[in-house]
């Protein structure tokens, strides 16, 4: 039995190294996965490696031809790029294309389909990687949950802090400061939950709540002087539906926005941030003398979920003081508009602002009508980004230093869990074509684990965290209270 398996094995691997003959043309153009016909890539991102998406074939043969110049040839039954010969294509090929010649063998007999391109910026992506949170797309407490970093540029994912490491706590949002992890905070829940501010090399860990909050803080996004981070302090519920399309919803029965100055662990609050309304989201503008948030008026939730809109408004903020300015202005207005808008990300040339709008709430990962918008910052004009845009959810979308490419997470491959895509952005504020994060063998890798992608980031370097200090940090149970300034 042994033996005629291995017979069986060999002859499969001698009949996929052969090229195709005599194969018959077809206009289709292939099937494959991911769908990485017409994207835009950058120079010197991982192989895009695809497989067939019928898995009855007895091999595939890919020829890769550069617009400019170079060649790669691939045979087996998914492609498995080589990265350096890869690189090699794509820099010879920057502001040009590539061409795909697939061919397919079944049944002993060759199919050529019908050629086609990926497109290479000329614009590149010189982060080291991405950060995000894996994990599985249920609602049980606990589990395999875990902080991750991939670099983009070859295949190789490497774990910030893996829940083995801290049990019984749930890591929440983890933010860097402009793509950079030098300066880096991480939220954490449970019974020795707390919020951890890294800078340059050190953890100091704090208790956010306060008798002039009402809970710890949570969402969050840095000055870019580093002094300063915003966060919102949120009361989050979540409700199951039963019988509907949408199987839950995520809900604020209570919200504020405040700033944590860094360097004497003060609060710095405005009443015009904490009103009885619900404000949450908040985004520093690239020069840190603006700040975004988003807010709606409170009803009675669950009950009411569906009347819950949120605006985009702006205040000012005073970096050399630490005071906010004295009135808010209302960028897109909910009331008017009958939609709600939430997530606000400027890009870091201050040229766009980023975000997302659903027809209710402020949790976008949960509704399937949540798209992405950009909006000119200059002239105020709105648009939906169509390129990148599907038929389900986007959300949890940030930027890369140069503000020519954005990551987000998308649940278009089946609705329930969300996978890490990159577009690339013109300077029209046009979009390429996503592309789903580069695996080798992808079908096994994002259709077998099935993982969901959060909060996901680009990062400049990668970040360098001793998990074994935050273990005994998390379990010492220590805190630095804040104060109100």
């Amino acid at each position: 039995m042994k033996l005629t398996n291995y017979i069986i094995a060999s002859m499969l691997l001698v009949s996929c190294v052969s090229g195709p003959k005599d194969p018959v043309k077809t206009e289709l153009l292939p099937s494959i996965y991911p769908d990485y016909i017409g994207v835009t890539i950058p120079v010197n991102i991982a192989p895009l490696d695809f497989n067939f998406a019928d898995d009855d074939i007895d091999c595939m043969d890919v020829v890769i031809k550069g617009s400019k110049d170079g060649e790669i040839h691939c045979n087996g039954i998914e492609t498995d790029l080589d990265i350096d010969e890869w690189h090699d294509l794509t820099a010879q090929n920057a502001g040009g294309h590539l061409t795909f010649t697939v061919c397919i063998k079944k049944d002993g007999k060759w199919k050529q389909y019908k050629d086609f391109k990926i497109y290479i910026s000329q614009y590149p992506l010189e982060e080291y990687g991405v950060t995000y949170r894996r994990i599985a797309p249920g609602y049980e407490v606990g589990g395999d949950i875990g902080i991750y970093q991939r670099d983009i540029h070859n295949f190789t994912e490497t774990a910030i802090l893996q829940e083995g490491i801290v049990p019984g706590q749930c890591m929440n949002c983890h933010v860097a400061n402009r793509t950079n992890p030098s300066t880096f905070n991480m939220q954490f829940r449970g019974s020795n939950g707390g919020t951890m501010i890294y800078k340059n090399g050190k953890q100091t860990w704090l208790s956010t709540k306060t008798d002039s909050t009402v809970a710890n803080t949570s969402y969050s996004y840095w000055h870019p002087d580093g002094d300063y981070c915003a966060f919102s302090t949120n009361k989050i519920h979540q409700s199951f539906f039963v019988g509907t399309g949408q199987r839950i919803e995520v809900y604020d029965t209570f919200s504020n926005v405040l700033v944590l100055d860094t360097r004497t662990n003060e609060l710095l609050l405005s009443p015009l941030l904490q009103t009885d309304d619900w404000e949450t989201y908040p985004a520093f503008s690239p020069d840190g003398a603006t700040l975004y948030f988003c807010t709606a008026k409170p009803y009675r939730v669950p009950l009411e979920w569906e009347k819950v809109k949120y605006s985009l408004c702006r205040i000012s903020f005073d970096a050399k003081t630490g005071t906010y300015g004295n009135k808010v202005d209302t960028i897109l207005n909910a009331r008017v508009l009958g939609k709600s808008f939430t997530y606000p990300r400027p890009s870091y040339d201050g040229k766009w602002l980023m975000y997302n709008v659903t027809d209710c709430g402020n949790f976008p990962v949960n509704h399937p009508e949540a798209d992405l918008w950009l909006m000119d910052l200059q002239t105020g004009e709105s648009h939906p980004i169509i390129e990148a845009n599907s038929k389900d959810t986007e959300s949890f979308h940030n930027w890369s230093l140069n503000s020519h490419w954005f990551v987000f997470s998308s649940r278009r491959e089946n609705g329930i869990y969300s996978l890490p895509y990159i577009a690339f952005l013109d300077d029209q504020g046009h979009a390429g074509k996503p592309f789903l994060l580069p695996q080798r063998n992808p079908k096994k890798y994002y259709l077998q684990d099935m993982d969901s992608y959060n909060c996901i980031d680009f990062t400049c370097k990668k970040v360098e965290l001793d998990a074994r200090d935050v273990h005994r940090q998390v379990f010492d149970n220590k805190r630095e209270q804040v104060k109100i300034r």
